[in-house]
């Protein structure tokens, strides 16, 4: 994995007619990732801190992770290839056979809703970052029609 790489945060979920845009970045540039409707509604649950009464994958995820000894301590979104992004779990583990630091390949929706509910730091590498389109402008514009000057729709 590349070692070069920035915080992003979520800065809001717009519905689509095939999904959920993401759009994520810093304070400079904000680019998007379109996520199917199902893990949208996750990350939105997340984002809202709702609970529910039975576990979703992703809660099953978080659970196994627990019970293993392993937390998730940060999330990369570290490749693109045209639209289609990739990401990596970054993982510790430690136990009394010693630490261990693992990185497993995720698409980016489930890491961003398991890093939302584990609350760890999100990350894009620099790479990505240079290459993707900033849409800060429509992202403003989305946000200035909607009259929300915080988080657009974050209610998937």
């Amino acid at each position: 994995m590349e070692k070069a790489v920035l915080p992003v945060t979520i800065k809001g979920l717009i519905p689509t007619s095939t999904g959920v845009a993401v759009f994520l970045g810093t304070e400079d540039k904000t680019f998007v990732i379109y996520i199917d409707p199902s893990v949208g509604q996750s990350l939105s649950l997340a984002i809202n801190e709702v609970k529910r009464s039975r576990p979703l994958t992703h809660d099953l995820i978080s659970h196994i992770l627990l019970g293993l000894e392993a937390k998730l301590d940060r999330i990369v979104i570290n490749d693109v290839d045209s639209d289609k992004f990739f990401a990596r779990l970054i993982l510790n583990m430690e136990n009394e056979l010693g630490k261990k630091i693992i990185e497993i390949d995720s698409r980016p929706s489930d890491s961003l809703v398991l890093a939302v509910q584990n609350k760890r730091p999100i990350y894009v590498s620099k790479k990505v970052f240079d290459s993707v389109e900033d849409v800060t402008a429509v992202f403003e514009d989305i946000k200035n029609r909607n009259g929300d000057s915080e988080n657009p729709r974050e209610d998937i």
